[in-house]
């Protein structure tokens, strides 16, 4: 493994705040069935583990908190609303984790009804910010990252573990997405929690 923090440099540069939008799971979920059950895994030299609160799964990464206009985030906030109130609430499984090149992900599905959201925070903030900031992931999968490679990790040893130990699936509840500021100091990801969007039938 290598370092996700040195692959995203370039592009999102540690202490710069970046609004994501997300799909948040409870914690007291991912926290008995994701990160307990894996700390032998995500909690070893080169890894670093995702608390409960900050496990997440992305839908979009958008602009820089300072490059755009409060009215901007505003009116994206309003058109994702409103879109969001047509998608009804769904559940989502997250499967045992694979070792991937820079983070302990698990894959979730199915996919498509996390890729329609990515689709409308991703065309709504296009919609309001022209080109100025291309969507991204250009292309959208859904996963959960239980921990980041902080340097280079020998996926072996890692990949052992997995064989040994047979955890199961855990399966969430999707009912709201959330905006946030986040932001990385090169270990760690973290937010501030700005609003929450209700999907159909949920308020």
């Amino acid at each position: 493994m290598e370092s996700f923090f040195e692959s995203v440099q370039g592009r999102w540069p540690a202490g710069r705040v970046d609004y994501h939008w997300h799909i948040l799971p409870d914690p007291a979920i991912t926290r008995a069935a994701l990160v307990a059950p894996y700390r032998e895994l995500t909690h070893r030299p080169g890894i670093a583990p995702v608390p409960p609160e900050f496990l997440h799964i992305t839908l979009l990464h958008s602009a820089p908190v300072t490059e755009i206009t409060g009215t901007e985030i505003t009116e994206i906030t309003d058109r994702v609303r409103e879109r969001c109130a047509a998608v009804a609430p769904f559940e989502l499984t997250l499967d045992r984790p694979s070792v991937g090149r820079v983070a302990v992900e698990c894959l979730g599905r199915p996919g498509r009804p996390v890729e329609r959201l990515w689709e409308i925070t991703a065309g709504e903030s296009e919609a309001v910010l022209g080109g100025r900031y291309p969507a991204v992931p250009s292309v959208h999968y859904t996963h959960s990252s239980l921990g980041y490679a902080t340097g280079h990790v020998d996926q072996r040893p890692m990949r052992a573990w997995l064989t040994d130990n047979d955890v199961p699936p855990v399966t969430v509840p999707v009912t709201r997405i959330a905006l946030v500021a986040q932001s990385h100091d090169g270990q760690y990801i973290t937010w501030k929690h700005l609003d929450d969007i209700e999907l159909a039938g949920t308020r």
